[in-house]
């Protein structure tokens, strides 16, 4: 393979709303903390052990916006994307890093009322990053606009 590949894929619970900032320019940024738990039985001791990790996850303009209005801590979220990790300086000159992850499609898992506003017949709202090239559906439109796929010829 001469190619390589940065995708991260997550299900989690948010562990915070979602904190914005907003550029000069009009672009804006959203992160939150995303919980994923590992849960198994330690076969020596047979004891049931459950293992948090968080995640720093890094939403960008349209999407961030409808993150910040729909995610609050807890829900449960499908995210994907791809690792960055930044370089910085803490208040002593020491170099830190931070590895994120760059949200580029995401799933709303939380079932929440069905007669609110940006849900879709299933609970679920779907963004995709319009940014990103991708086959024409339903995760390409704003939260609740149902789309129709083109019918065609082929017997499957």
């Amino acid at each position: 393979m001469t190619g390589t590949l940065n995708k991260v894929m997550l299900i989690g619970h948010t562990g915070d709303d979602v904190k914005m900032h907003y550029f000069e320019g009009g672009g804006s940024v959203g992160r939150f903390p995303l919980a994923t738990n590992e849960v198994y039985t330690n076969k020596t001791t047979g004891q049931r052990v459950e293992n948090t990790e968080w995640h720093n996850i890094v939403v960008r303009n349209k999407a961030a916006e409808i993150c910040e209005k729909y995610l609050k801590k807890g829900d449960k979220v499908y995210v994907e994307g791809r690792l960055k990790t930044r370089k910085w300086q803490d208040e002593k000159g020491n170099e830190r890093y931070s590895t994120e992850i760059q949200c580029t499609d995401f799933t709303f898992l939380t079932p929440k009322d069905q007669n609110g506003p940006g849900q879709s017949a299933g609970g679920q709202n779907q963004y995709q990053n319009q940014s990103q090239p991708r086959q024409n559906t339903a995760s390409n439109q704003a939260p609740g606009i149902q789309h129709q796929e083109e019918e065609d010829d082929l017997p499957f």
